[in-house]
């Protein structure tokens, strides 16, 4: 039995915000943005919420699956950004689309998120526990980004993608990697609440996402292509076997540095985040349903995804379409 995707679906906020929008308010201009990561613009939220995308993009994902609410075993959505503590956006979801058979929970795993919820999806079909799940990645980064630090915010967007997955005979997952390294786990960081109680008086100003850029990239340069290499030997392939590569939209010089490891031409690594910029764990979902609905996607082709980010965490998988 393997674990195949067989719908997807994604949800963006209607407002799209340009680098020349972001020229009027701040030290910066498109060229400045675009020539360092490749990003043209972002989908910000207005009245939209992490929820609210999440629900979108899994009613989308069930129409393109061809499957109910009542089919749906399992729900898991990734995220750093969920509109409450608790309870879990995917609890949320599960309320909304009325998955009344489905248990449902939230991981944390960064812009891996997406990838170790289909990892944990894919350990429960193989289980025999459940048979149909529902997997998200979602954010509203914008909510956690100081909009003063020019050399991140303009990074960042907000948006959700979808993916339903089944158990089946034929296609689905051939591999996966994922691995974790918690000693640079401060490069990429965003402080929650501090103590604040009868003993302790803290300061209540919030904490915003701060990100050690170079650090970043150094870890995703040399991490990301050893995974997918690894993930790519295990499934029996070759990088050259791979129809598609499918990473998370941190930066466009990160893909373009995997590609020139992996020595494949960059035309097999599209991407979305010249008009979506890095939105962690919905990137690689987000960038599936763009893809499917391209009709790019077609039965038995071989991709290869991988997702990489805060904690510091990755996580790649070779899967047949």
């Amino acid at each position: 039995m393997k674990t195949r995707i067989i719908g997807t679906g994604s949800c963006l906020p209607e407002t799209v915000v340009t680098n020349d929008d972001l020229s009027k308010i701040m030290d910066t201009s498109d060229e400045w943005i675009s020539s360092r990561t490749g990003i043209r613009a972002r989908h910000l939220v207005k009245e939209e919420t992490t929820s609210s995308m999440s629900i979108e993009a899994a009613k989308r994902a069930m129409e393109n699956a061809g499957v109910t609410a009542d089919e749906i075993d399992l729900i898991i959505l990734g995220t750093v950004s969920p509109d409450y503590v608790t309870p879990a956006c995917a609890c949320e979801v599960q309320a909304a689309i009325g998955a009344k058979n489905a248990v449902a929970f939230d991981i944390n795993a960064a812009c891996s998120g997406f990838m170790f919820a289909l990892n944990i999806t894919n350990a429960y079909i193989q289980a025999g526990l459940y048979r149909t799940a529902l997997i998200l990645g979602a954010e509203t980064l914008s909510k956690i980004i100081d909009w003063k630090d020019r050399g991140t915010c303009v990074l960042f967007g907000d948006g959700a993608g979808a993916a339903v997955v089944r158990g089946d005979e034929k296609y689905g997952m051939l591999s996966f990697d994922q691995g974790s390294d918690g000693v640079k786990g401060d490069v990429l960081a965003c402080l929650n609440r501090t103590n604040n109680n009868p003993l302790v008086e803290t300061d209540p100003m919030l904490s915003y996402v701060h990100m050690d850029g170079q650090e970043v990239y150094k870890f995703a340069v040399t991490t990301v292509p050893a995974s997918l290499q690894k993930t790519i030997e295990a499934a029996g392939l070759t990088a050259e076997d791979i129809d598609y590569f499918a990473l998370h939209q941190a930066n466009i010089r990160i893909i373009q540095s995997v590609s020139k490891r992996l020595h494949i031409s960059e035309e097999k690594f599209p991407i979305s985040l010249d008009h979506c910029g890095n939105i962690s764990a919905a990137s690689v979902p987000i960038l599936l349903d763009e893809m499917n609905r391209k009709g790019l996607l077609q039965p038995g082709m071989k991709i290869a995804m991988s997702g990489f980010g805060g904690g510091l965490t990755w996580a790649s998988a070779v899967l047949e379409w």
